[in-house]
């Protein structure tokens, strides 16, 4: 009997870091060895300094995290009675007298079949750790607004641009860190459970 393949359940969702440790505030992707003069009126953000460093982003990841955890452990354990069974219909197959051509087709079709259905909860797993990962990121970005606007009326802006496509000049408009700074005084946590999607339609 030819050896029986099964792609591997494997469920990919990984919290990936919201952003770059390059993105703190203090350490701006900009090179601010070039220097020059403060443009008055133009300031700078990095939302993805936000989006890591402050301490509700930093709960948020925690429940990413944990609320992964739970999806990969659910198909981990249908996993295991799957590649048990794959095991011993692999070792029947090659026994002397192995059992009818019949049957081993039979115990492989319901295997994968099992193995198909794990791959339809692997994948609703997946959307739905995206859509709970993508809410949670628009209720942080609906939080920071309303603090955002009076700190660039504050500092006078009247232009604010994403500190990461800046390639390097005076940082002093920097807004970042006190964005940090007033959002952690307003929310420090974010409580949330996975979202929970229709099945996706069959192709």
């Amino acid at each position: 009997m030819s050896k029986l393949l099964l792609a591997a359940a494997i469920l990919a969702v990984s919290a990936a870091p919201m952003a770059r440790a390059a993105d703190a505030p203090g350490a701006p992707a900009a090179n601010p060895k070039l220097g020059g003069p403060l443009i008055k009126g133009v300031c700078l953000l990095s939302q993805d300094a936000v989006l890591v460093n402050s301490k509700v982003a930093v709960a948020i990841d925690n429940r990413l995290k944990q609320i992964k955890a739970q999806a990969q452990a659910e198909v981990d354990a249908g996993r295991g009675p799957i590649d048990a069974d794959l095991r011993t219909l692999q070792a029947d197959a090659v026994k002397t007298p192995a059992p009818p051509a019949a049957e081993i087709e039979r115990r492989r079709a319901a295997i994968q079949a099992r193995f198909q259905t794990l791959q339809v909860l692997a994948d609703q797993r997946n959307r739905e750790f995206d859509a709970t990962r993508v809410k949670a990121l628009t209720r942080l970005s609906a939080e920071m607004q309303p603090i955002l606007a009076p700190i660039y009326k504050a500092h006078g802006c009247g232009l604010l641009l994403n500190r990461n496509a800046v390639m390097g000049g005076n940082m002093d408009g920097d807004l970042t860190a006190e964005v940090v700074k007033a959002l952690d005084a307003k929310i420090t946590t974010m409580t949330f459970d996975r979202e929970v999607l229709p099945p996706a339609a069959k192709k």
